[in-house]
């Protein structure tokens, strides 16, 4: 009998059958995750993903789109000015590199396997779009903003700390429990819409169509500023809890995670 291997499979298999066997094999739920990233971002991804596999690109490849797309978003955000046509344009761009950011591990699924220098690529990527995102925020609000209150700046400022702490925070706690031999599939229990729903704030890509409000830039900042606030709380609560939750674990790990 012949062996099917991965590339040869994606041409003997539909478009519309890779997307079923994706649906069939799908990631667990994370527990908590937000709404936007389970109910539309994980089903765009997996179109893009079958689409990818069909015409045969590699998970690495579409690490790349999902760049391209997030990081033209990121530049018109911090160059062009205020207007909605713009605001339709960034969250465009931020949206489709979301969708392509989920779709680069399900085209690794569908082709047996992830490695460890793609899964670096997309978390370095990741940490890049997380920072320089609201360092464009900053910019485009002190280039276009008439701001009477400087203090205003520091929102923009403090998003990129609270993003860039939240996102390395999420990172050691995966690294911290695979140490430690937790098994996360234990905490799929805990996971229901409703809490999806009450975390929808810290989804990133909710964030993204608040840059549909660009043009009218009051109603932006002020949008803006309530997820600022909701992101901190989570992160100062959720800090509570990951501390707790590191200090069961046990003092003996099965590796140490250090640098």
């Amino acid at each position: 009998m012949t062996r099917i291997t991965a590339d040869t499979r994606s041409t003997t298999e539909s478009y519309n059958e890779i997307v079923a066997r994706l649906a069939g094999a799908q990631k667990k739920r994370a527990p908590g995750a937000p709404a936007y990233s389970i109910y539309v971002n994980r089903k765009a991804g997996r179109y893009l993903a079958a689409g990818a596999y069909k015409v045969g690109l590699t998970p690495n490849v579409v690490t790349a789109i999902s760049a391209l797309f997030t990081f033209a978003g990121i530049a018109m955000l911090a160059i062009l000015p205020p207007a909605w046509w713009v605001g339709v344009a960034i969250w465009l761009a931020l949206a489709i590199g979301y969708a392509f950011d989920s779709a680069d591990g399900q085209v690794a699924r569908l082709r047996g396997g992830g490695s460890a220098s793609g899964e670096w690529l997309d978390h370095v990527v990741d940490a890049t779009k997380i920072s320089t995102l609201h360092l464009a925020v900053l910019i485009m609000v002190f280039r276009h903003f008439d701001f009477t209150n400087p203090a205003l700046y520091l929102i923009p400022m403090g998003y990129t700390v609270v993003a860039a702490v939240s996102f390395f925070a999420m990172i050691l706690n995966d690294q911290l429990k695979a140490a430690y031999g937790h098994k996360p599939a234990l905490d799929a229990r805990r996971s229901s819409p409703m809490r999806s729903l009450l975390v929808i704030p810290t989804d990133y890509g909710f964030l993204c169509m608040i840059f549909l409000l660009i043009g009218f830039p009051p109603l932006f900042f002020a949008a803006y500023t309530l997820m600022f606030i909701a992101n901190t709380g989570h992160l100062l609560l959720g800090s509570v809890k990951w501390f707790r939750d590191m200090d069961r674990l046990g003092a003996a790990p099965a590796a140490d995670v250090r640098s």
